[in-house]
């Protein structure tokens, strides 16, 4: 590396909840990429943010659940909870979001980098294709000048093309992929 950044660096864990690993949206690919995860949570040195995908009663009524008709971490319930080992692991509040991308992610980061300038903001977790790019980006656009990557060793998508193309997406937006199969 030419140049070494200096700053503080931020991790975040998106949306590693048992309904995305084991249960209603569950997949294989979820759970081959949870021991990546934990170990690299285990191994980071610097704040780790979670997200939690939240939905309450009214999600079969909302724009997601009619294009999305699955009944999925809805508040309170097992398949809501952040997976057992990674919670384990977790120092920070989660945050909550009701949608793929989280402005109150980009907020909190923001405020986080103005406290301590971030060198960099590297996220992990599930779906590559659609949480993970979605806070890619609005993180992207939010703090322009802060490095942002995504550890494709430590994602999953609905599909493993679906995968592949969303960190070609993010590739063209200047997300750096790290561990790209």
């Amino acid at each position: 590396m030419a140049h070494q950044q200096h700053g503080s660096h931020l991790l975040i864990v998106v949306d590693m909840q048992n309904d995305f690993i084991t249960g209603a949206l569950g997949t294989p690919e979820a759970r081959a990429v949870l021991p990546h995860v934990i170990q690299r949570v285990q191994d980071f040195k610097g704040p780790v943010l979670f997200t939690r995908d939240s939905h309450g009663a009214d999600y079969p009524a909302t724009q997601e659940g009619r294009l999305l008709p699955v009944t999925h971490c809805q508040e309170g319930t097992e398949g809501w909870q952040i997976q057992e080992d990674l919670e384990a692991l977790r120092r920070l509040p989660a945050l909550d979001k009701p949608a793929f991308g989280s402005l109150e992610l980009a907020e909190r980061v923001r405020a986080m980098h103005e406290e301590t300038p971030l060198a960099s903001i590297t996220l992990i977790g599930l779906c590559t294709d659609i949480c993970v790019i979605s806070n890619a980006l609005i993180l992207k656009a939010a703090l322009p000048e802060v490095k942002v990557v995504v550890d494709a060793a430590c994602c999953a998508g609905v599909t493993p093309q679906s995968h592949k193309t969303a960190l070609a997406a993010m590739k063209a937006c200047q997300v750096f992929i790290e561990n790209e199969a």
